[in-house]
């Protein structure tokens, strides 16, 4: 069996450089609003981390098939 090869970029691992800049932008532009800022911001950080739960996972389902 021939498996074929990706030659686009892995985006799952790009997703990073979306949401890093958004944290601080969050804290910046919302800073009158208190309430919606730490809401927001817990959000799009559990988000990040369940990705990056996602990733690992998958990283190690792979390697132990």
């Amino acid at each position: 069996m021939v498996r074929r090869q990706n030659k686009g970029p892995p985006f799952k691992f790009l997703v990073p450089l979306i949401y890093a800049p958004v944290l601080p932008l969050i804290r910046l532009t919302l800073r009158h609003r208190p309430v919606l800022r730490d809401r927001l911001f817990t959000a799009v950080l559990a988000g990040a981390f369940a990705h990056g739960f996602y990733l690992v996972t998958d990283i190690y389902d792979a390697e132990s098939k």
